[in-house]
């Protein structure tokens, strides 16, 4: 019953974001997209991560079929395409097989398993599917975002970011002066975070073939609550970003004639009384809170349970994302506080949901919640207080997100279970003579 209540849940969000999409910018929304996927050119990436991920429900043997029939049809796609003479992307020349393969293991499911065989094999290509139409569903809800909200917030938070001392601004110097190879390694960082997740989630589920059943917990579910619910904040606290609002944009969206001032990043903006400001309807409105700090934040948080070299690989994933992040002008300092308060929040409410809900589940959740409105607001009605007295305003920004850490690390310890003692050896007795 609860995965038919997600599965119609989802279908009907998909159906309002189709509709929504042909409304405001008249192009096809994440249902057609996907549909178009089966023939025509897809994006390869989010197919063969949706692909790898349903195959952690097969065994070995079954997994090396799917990723041979995934290439192959690919494969006869490419020479098909070739034949014909179609225009392809650049890029996109890939993906089609690794789609046809989980929708073929779906109709394995439902005509030749039986019992938990096939819940958990549909459940796999659930997982693999969910995965891709998180993807449509945040192209969407971008250009949603840039379509509905004809001005940006922007200068509130450049004000309120005085309070952290303009760390964009900072970082964006320091990776200009650092030369070609760091910006080119952070930005590879930035770019391919879903192959991180895809690397922790996988870690997570490797057992799910041997067990017969998923993880009541695990990445996917935090990376997919965060992309569903974070667009929301887009559309109340509309934010393009340093580059785009301070500094010459990037070739395709906006642009200094939409921009505030060209001040990024070597003069910090002044202070001044904010007010919305219009921009275009092309560049998304997607940086309060910051959904990369969030999902970088939630690898971290999962890969703390794995092997030395994951837990290195998450720690250094979560940095290079918050170097990128400021230093190529994307977000602004309060934006990644915002974003650490909101992955920690999703967090906690998914565990307490998972292990019922008690007293400090409920009160941990509330905290975050809590903290998470009272800095969205604060940025929105103080900015000015904040730059005024940035020595008061920037540690208790600092402290509120030092507060969620410290109660989700502490909360979250006291559910653990706790490990049984060792059962003591009696000790040896002389033997009677």
């Amino acid at each position: 019953m609860l995965w038919a209540a997600v599965g119609a849940v989802a279908l009907g969000f998909l159906i309002a974001l189709e509709i929504a999409a042909r409304r405001y910018g008249g192009v096809p929304g994440p249902i057609t997209n996907q549909a178009r996927e089966v023939i025509f050119p897809p994006k390869p990436g989010p197919l063969y991560g949706g692909l790898a991920l349903m195959m952690v429900v097969l065994t070995w043997r079954q997994r090396f079929i799917a990723a041979g029939a995934a290439v192959g049809i690919d494969l006869v796609f490419v020479l098909v395409r070739w034949a014909v003479g179609a225009e392809v992307p650049e890029g996109q020349f890939f993906g089609n097989g690794a789609l046809w393969v989980m929708l073929g293991c779906a109709v394995i499911a439902i005509t030749r398993r039986t019992g938990k065989e096939r819940v958990l094999l549909l459940k796999g290509v659930g997982l693999g599917l969910l995965l891709v139409a998180g993807r449509k569903t945040g192209d969407t809800w971008l250009l949603i975002t840039a379509k509905t909200r004809p001005t940006v917030l922007d200068p509130y938070v450049a004000v309120a970011d005085h309070a952290l001392g303009n760390p964009s601004w900072l970082a964006g110097r320091i990776l200009e002066a650092s030369g070609p190879f760091v910006p080119h390694v952070i930005d590879l960082v930035y770019a391919q975070l879903a192959v991180a997740a895809i690397v922790a989630a996988l870690y997570q589920l490797r057992n799910v073939t041997a067990d017969g059943r998923f993880p009541r917990h695990h990445l996917v579910r935090t990376f997919l609550v965060i992309g569903l619910v974070g667009p929301a904040f887009y559309m109340i606290f509309p934010v393009v970003g340093p580059i785009f609002a301070y500094g010459p944009g990037t070739s395709g969206t906006g642009g200094v004639q939409w921009a505030v001032a060209d001040l990024w990043p070597h003069t910090p903006p002044p202070v001044s009384a904010p007010h919305p400001v219009p921009y275009d309807g092309i560049t998304p409105r997607n940086c309060m809170p910051s959904l990369h700090t969030a999902w970088a934040t939630a690898i971290f948080i999962h890969s703390r349970k794995g092997p030395r070299l994951l837990r290195y690989a998450g720690a250094f994933w979560l940095t290079a994302t918050l170097c990128a992040t400021l230093g190529f002008g994307y977000h602004y300092g309060v934006d990644l506080v915002a974003g650490v308060v909101f992955a920690l929040t999703i967090e906690a409410a998914l565990r307490a949901y998972d292990r019922g809900w008690d007293r400090s589940g409920i009160q941990l959740v509330a905290h975050g919640t809590a903290v998470f409105a009272a800095l969205l607001a604060s940025y929105r009605y103080l900015p000015m207080e904040m730059a005024e007295h940035p020595w008061v305003f920037g540690p208790l920004v600092l402290l509120s997100m030092g507060s969620v850490i410290y109660s989700y690390v502490r909360t979250t310890r006291s559910w653990e279970p706790k490990a049984a003692a060792p059962a003591l050896r009696p000790e040896p007795q002389p033997e009677p003579v």
